[in-house]
């Protein structure tokens, strides 16, 4: 039996069209962008007790840390606050 030339090739076409339906890796989330002020918690500075000279430059050294930590929140919040030019 000889097969026309036209239903050889719809049958090429229907099977090509069927490979577009292969599943593949799902795509990527779409990343989320919050606009608003950022997180800010409040600042704490560490309970001291110092006993001899030691102990008081570690407790100076942990406070001056937790200052810089406070002072980077206010510097973010500062400059989020900006207009932008």
């Amino acid at each position: 039996m000889k097969t026309r030339n036209c239903s050889s090739g719809l049958l090429s076409l229907c099977l090509l069209l069927l490979a577009g339906c292969a599943s593949d890796r799902p795509s990527p989330a779409p990343m989320l962008t919050r606009i608003g002020c950022p997180a800010v918690v409040p600042c704490r500075l560490p309970a001291t007790a110092p006993s001899d000279n030691g102990d008081l430059l570690d407790d100076t050294e942990r406070l001056e840390a937790a200052w810089a930590e406070c002072a980077a929140q206010v510097d973010m919040l500062y400059r989020h606050q900006q207009p932008t030019p």
